[in-house]
């Protein structure tokens, strides 16, 4: 063998021990993730090594994702980023650790499905349907319908602008929530904090009994009740289970955020009825003896019917006046002789524990002048005299059907 063959062999053999020894050609394809060493920060750009044989630029926007990955790097600090280019005007691979950050959360959210696992949402949006965040630019809704008792925003009539405002308080709130619906291909999840709860409430209403008391926070207040949130828990107290009175408005006993003891007095399912009234003796187990027929008492008109007027006789106990007993002249409407807020005095003539009410006379208390005697004589005689003339009546229509059938 000659000695220029040998010198060939030996350099071939050389450049493939080269050869073996060089890292492997990168071949960088837009959507996968690689990752690199970083040599170099800037404040809008990064710069990642790629195993010695190609440079990854990072800038803009791309730095940028929810888990703050770019203001925790230092150089020498391994990272993975997505590709968006193979290669740009000054030869380097263009990266992205937002959409790096994007698919690990995919990924992440999948994960969290399987294993039943819970996530922090924290509102950046509000609208009347619910809130919204976004996530490495993935659209995370959260429904109203899908909020907790206690967050839920109880308005009346559906007031759409009073529910944005309600909703508007929440942003920058973080909340517990679980994945209920995810769409990668649309690039949206939706999130419900009562699934959240689920077990919280499943295991308080294990423990929930009817007659047991409990410590609430008002959560809504509409026309015919109050919400009470408790244990993760919602119920509703009738606008009858406030007070033992007469209540008109729930507001007026109430406001949303107040801390109230209720007493459990039914269970449907999740749906709970509760009674704050039945927690404070009933006012009309001693009315009797307070309000004997006859007693004369003192009150205040709180309100009118067709029928009559309401004397306000202490807190939570009221009585009627019946129109026909307000007066020994004859009256249509009781606003007539009496206004919202006056007092007056009248007599008991009648009480209904059972029913819960209590008959009132003012005229009992009134002289009768000899005039209005006479009238109400008068009347009195007219109506036996009409009553008298029909029974009359009655009896002739019925003495000729009587001859009638006799003669059959």
């Amino acid at each position: 063998m000659t000695k220029s063959k040998k010198s060939v062999e030996k350099q071939s053999e050389l450049m493939l021990e080269l050869l073996k020894d060089a890292p492997q050609v990168l071949r960088a394809r837009p959507g996968e993730l690689i990752e690199g060493k970083v040599i170099f920060k800037g404040k809008n750009k990064m710069l990642i090594d790629l195993n010695g044989v190609a440079t990854g630029i990072v800038s803009g926007r791309e730095l940028r994702d929810s888990m703050n990955t770019f203001r925790e790097l230092n150089q020498g600090d391994i990272v993975a980023a997505l590709v968006l280019e193979e290669e740009n005007d000054e030869g380097m691979i263009v990266l992205s650790l937002r959409m790096a950050s994007q698919q690990k959360a995919w990924d992440r959210f999948h994960k969290m499905i399987e294993d039943d696992k819970t996530m922090k949402f924290t509102a950046q949006e509000a609208n009347k349907g619910g809130l919204l965040a976004n996530i490495d630019g993935i659209r995370t809704f959260l429904p109203v319908s899908q909020l907790s008792p206690s967050n839920y925003p109880r308005v009346n009539n559906a007031d759409t602008s009073e529910i944005i405002s309600r909703l508007a308080k929440f942003i920058g709130h973080t909340f517990t929530v679980k994945i209920i619906t995810l769409d990668e291909g649309a690039g949206k999840i939706v999130v419900s904090e009562r699934e959240a709860m689920a077990e919280e409430r499943s295991k308080a209403l294990e423990h929930l009994a009817i007659g047991s008391a409990k410590d609430g926070i008002v959560s809504g207040i509409v026309k015919f009740g109050l919400f009470v949130a408790f244990d993760g828990l919602e119920g509703l107290v009738h606008i009858s289970e406030i007070a033992w009175g007469h209540v008109k408005n729930p507001s007026e006993f109430a406001q949303v955020g107040d801390r109230v003891k209720v007493k459990i007095i039914g269970i449907d399912g999740e749906k709970l009825s509760l009674s704050i009234k039945q927690l404070t003796k009933d006012p009309w187990e001693e009315i009797a003896e307070r309000y004997p027929v006859g007693k004369k008492v003192e009150g205040t008109i709180a309100r009118f019917a067709d029928y009559g007027a309401f004397l306000n006789l202490e807190k939570d106990i009221t009585g009627l006046v019946h129109v026909t007993e307000i007066s020994h002249e004859k009256i249509q409407d009781p606003a007539q002789v009496l206004k919202i807020g006056q007092k007056v005095e009248a007599q008991v003539i009648n009480i209904d524990i059972d029913e819960r009410r209590i008959g009132l006379s003012i005229k009992a208390l009134k002289p009768i002048d000899a005039a209005t005697l006479a009238r109400i004589k008068k009347d009195q005689e007219e109506k036996e005299n009409a009553k008298k003339e029909e029974v009359k009546d009655d009896e002739e229509e019925k003495e000729p059907k009587k001859k009638a059938k006799s003669a059959e």
